[in-house]
């Protein structure tokens, strides 16, 4: 609580969708409640020098309870900052809710948080945006894969991208092989179990979610990740590479680092450089 309080107090706030001083050309970083189609969501911007930028918009892995996104937000937002070697990127993270909502539900709240950047950022923040990024960690990596799905971007990066098999791993949780999580209890609440309905389960994983991709993009998986994870990881890897109506598709797998491979890995980093730096 000490923590969250203190981030509230030194990130400044912009509630609402109105403009911010358009002529501001410095530095500055802010929270700012922002909608687009009805729909809204909190983001919280770090802008450096200038008012012509590419943007990253970054999501963050699951916390489940939504006391904890703001914190959740700005520490991926400060992660992907570390790693990132340009000094001129605009870091735009999505402060999405997960709490009492069906697995994958969410991803209207960071549609919403896409297509304000793509089309609201020049008239509420006086912003010129060129290229738009999208970058993932975790629950934040599925995301953005859907989100690749569903709209064209500059590119994006996935780091540990699930869950990819909610049918096994919801199934795990029903046979109690492993605790139950807020994620299956409610599938399981709305649809039955996995035996009985599995069908519903496999739509919202991201095995599901292997075609159509729209962009250029880039998972990076470290192999020491947990066995949950690795257990599909090698099925939606092959669908994913047998995909015939996506776009550029990389895969960097790293053996010896776990769920936080793109945060802890050299390799990684200068993958990820590459990436957003290739045009």
């Amino acid at each position: 609580m000490k923590i969250f309080v203190f981030l509230l107090l030194i990130i400044s706030c912009n509630k609402g969708d109105g403009p911010i001083d358009a002529n501001l050309n410095s530095a500055y970083q802010i929270t700012k409640n922002i909608s687009y189609n009805g729909v809204s969501v909190d983001v919280i911007i770090d802008k450096p020098d200038n008012n012509e930028l590419d943007v990253l918009i970054v999501f963050h892995g699951t916390v489940r309870r939504d006391s904890l996104i703001f914190q959740a937000a700005h520490n991926v937002l400060e992660r992907f900052k570390n790693i990132i070697d340009r000094k001129d990127l605009m870091i735009i993270s999505v402060a999405y809710p997960e709490e009492n909502l069906l697995f994958g539900d969410n991803i209207q709240y960071c549609e919403a948080a896409l297509l304000w950047v793509k089309n609201n950022a020049y008239s509420a923040l006086g912003i010129t945006v060129n290229k738009i990024f999208l970058a993932g960690h975790s629950q934040g990596g599925y995301l953005v894969t859907r989100l690749n799905t569903m709209h064209q971007t500059d590119g994006v990066i996935a780091n540990a991208p699930g869950p990819l098999n909610l049918v096994f791993r919801c199934q795990l949780e029903e046979n109690g092989q492993i605790p139950n999580e807020m994620e299956c209890t409610l599938l399981y609440n709305e649809y039955g179990s996995t035996a009985s309905n599995p069908d519903a389960y496999y739509e919202r994983s991201l095995l599901n979610y292997t075609e159509g991709h729209k962009s250029d993009i880039l998972f990076i998986q470290g192999l020491q990740d947990g066995p949950i994870q690795m257990y599909s990881w090698p099925q939606f890897k092959q669908k994913v590479e047998d995909c015939t109506n996506c776009q550029s598709i990389q895969f960097l797998e790293l053996p010896g680092f776990g769920h936080t491979a793109l945060f802890q890995s050299q390799e990684a980093r200068i993958e990820f450089n590459n990436f957003i730096n290739r045009i």
